[in-house]
């Protein structure tokens, strides 16, 4: 399954959520045998980066941190003291990496004006999502407080009860390709499409 990272295009700032993998690990390719796509391999402007969010920490979240080691990297301090006092949590050497500077934030924060951090837990206990308003309904970055559409189709913890509470428009998960939206949304968008040749539809890449 993929991981994706996402980036919020501020006025303010360029604000990256989460930072992928950027190497293997013994225990990562036993758990996952992972193919990797590290931001430093890519077409992506790393240095370009002002701010990071880490949704939480588990390995393939924040396995690119060392990529910016001079800039903030705002997470949960629940999530920080986890990750670095449980030997099973992550891979602590990518939580420490050299140079990477957190800064631990309690509950929620305003990081920029209509970008706001949110507790999620559940996934993990110290999980945190970002919450990016638009003028209209918000659009939530939520890493793995949800995994797949159904945790949002019918929430089971506080974190996706939580997101459902903000009634989004939509929510970017990091191992789906496309954004979740509420059930009323994917009817609108159907009835709207009008019919079509299933033959001739593309699977995305």
């Amino acid at each position: 399954m993929p991981v994706y990272v996402h980036v919020i295009d501020h006025p303010d700032a360029r604000v990256l959520v989460d930072t992928g993998m950027t190497e293997l690990h013994p225990a990562v390719v036993a758990a996952f045998n992972p193919r990797l796509y590290p931001l430093n391999g890519q077409d992506f402007d790393v240095a370009g980066i002002d701010i990071v969010v880490n949704t939480h920490l588990h390995a393939d979240h924040c396995g690119g941190n060392q990529l910016f080691a001079d800039k903030p990297i705002y997470v949960q301090r629940r999530e920080l003291d986890e990750a670095r006092s449980n030997d099973d949590y992550t891979l602590r050497e990518w939580v420490d990496a050299p140079g990477v500077r957190y800064v631990p934030v309690d509950g929620e924060l305003d990081l920029l004006p209509g970008i706001r951090i949110v507790p999620a837990p559940g996934h993990s206990p110290g999980s945190q999502i970002v919450v990016v308003e638009t003028g209209g309904r918000p659009v939530v970055i939520c890493g793995d407080a949800a995994v797949w559409f159904g945790e949002l189709d019918e929430p089971r913890n506080e974190g996706q009860r939580l997101i459902r509470a903000l009634e989004p428009e939509m929510v970017w998960l990091a191992h789906e390709h496309e954004p979740w939206r509420p059930a009323a949304a994917h009817t609108e968008d159907l009835s709207q499409a009008g019919p079509r040749d299933d033959a001739e539809a593309e699977s995305p890449t």
